[in-house]
């Protein structure tokens, strides 16, 4: 993103191929005779279509699936984050259904490679599942370039995602800073002395601050860590002035009086998360840039699973998402639900990320160590 904006079956039943007339005048001494006078192909035609429409072999399979083994749902990052406590709660939800366990898996490293290149190497066969965010899936091909041990687009078959949010700017309670306006006044007073804490280089913080960086016309040096945990602590600590990330271990720090928030990274101020409807959101702060975090977190497959059970996973794990319980649960980690209406529809959706986020990583100028 730079000065530039952002955004961010039907079945056909056949029926009588013609239409016939009869003169209420007319008399048949043979109804019989009448009969045999039809085209037989008339008279059979709608059981044949009600028989094909019975036998399809697709619907049949999307209907009666079924694990016949455990199923794994592996998480590209550690234990502990956002993506990894919704895995968990989708995969309890899920595993009923299912009529199998779920078992979650992290395979963190590589900014979600090494997870996501397990996924596409696994059997094709609904039993290997991968829930990964937006930044693994559709950044990492430009942060990591010939060292992109696989193309997400072509080596994983979407399903769909189950929720999305944004991102939170915060700095240091006592860091004099009350207001966006205030933060950025002090960037351009002093460049470079402001020190912004990340995950590391390449993750979503590090990315959309070099965009607001960018188009605030403000430098801010950036102090990437091995993890958000190392960040929070030096934050609370003092030694590095503010975060903007997800928000589920900052909102802690910020009902506790240890952070102030200052922004949401989404173009709208959010309702959803209490104690953050005042904080506004950059079409507030930075009117006309077109800066709007979004993440999302999405589940795949192998590529060449078949369709059934690609459409047998997407109706369950979409169930297990539009359940109140499971909105209620992803609301204090600063997310809301959201699926797709297909495997189609997400993959349309996620084909269109891309060009977001190669423009993030070009603006940075950032490449994965």
């Amino acid at each position: 993103m730079g000065g530039a904006s952002f955004g961010m079956r039907s079945s056909t039943r056949r029926g009588l191929a013609g239409s016939f007339s009869v003169d209420p005048g007319a008399r048949c001494p043979d109804m019989r005779a009448n009969r045999r006078s039809f085209p037989p192909m008339i008279r059979r035609r709608p059981l044949l279509g009600l028989a094909a429409v019975a036998l399809t072999p697709a619907a049949a399979n999307a209907q009666t699936w079924a694990p016949n083994r455990p199923v794994r749902l592996i998480v590209p990052i550690a234990a502990g984050g956002a993506l990894d406590i919704t895995a968990r709660m989708l995969g309890e939800k899920l595993s009923p259904l299912l009529g199998q366990p779920v078992v979650v898996e992290n395979r963190a490293g590589a900014g979600g490679n090494i997870g996501a290149e397990f996924v596409a190497r696994a059997e094709k066969d609904g039993h290997t599942l991968l829930i990964g965010a937006a930044n693994t899936l559709a950044a990492n091909k430009y942060l990591y370039g010939s060292r992109m041990p696989i193309d997400p687009l072509k080596e994983l078959a979407p399903i769909t995602r189950v929720s999305t949010g944004t991102i939170l700017l915060v700095v240091n309670a006592q860091r004099p800073w009350k207001s966006f306006a205030e933060l950025v006044a002090a960037a351009r007073k002093e460049p470079g002395k402001i020190t912004m804490g990340s995950s590391g280089t390449g993750t979503t913080s590090h990315l959309y601050m070099e965009l607001v960086k960018r188009v605030a016309g403000i430098d801010i040096t950036h102090v990437p860590y091995r993890g958000g945990g190392p960040a929070i602590q030096d934050l609370v600590a003092g030694n590095i002035d503010m975060m903007f990330d997800v928000m589920p271990a900052l909102m802690p720090h910020v009902r506790e009086g240890r952070f102030r928030a200052l922004a949401v990274g989404s173009a709208e101020r959010i309702t959803y998360v209490p104690g953050l409807e005042d904080v506004p959101g950059m079409n507030e702060l930075l009117p006309g840039k077109g800066v709007d975090a979004q993440v999302w977190y999405a589940t795949m497959a192998p590529a060449g699973t078949p369709e059934p059970v690609l459409a047998r996973l997407h109706a369950l794990i979409t169930q297990v998402a539009k359940a109140p319980e499971f909105g209620a649960r992803l609301i204090p980690l600063g997310f809301q639900p959201m699926t797709d209406a297909s495997p189609a529809e997400f993959g349309a959706f996620w084909r269109g990320e891309e060009g977001r986020w190669k423009t993030l990583v070009e603006i940075s100028g950032a490449q994965a160590e």
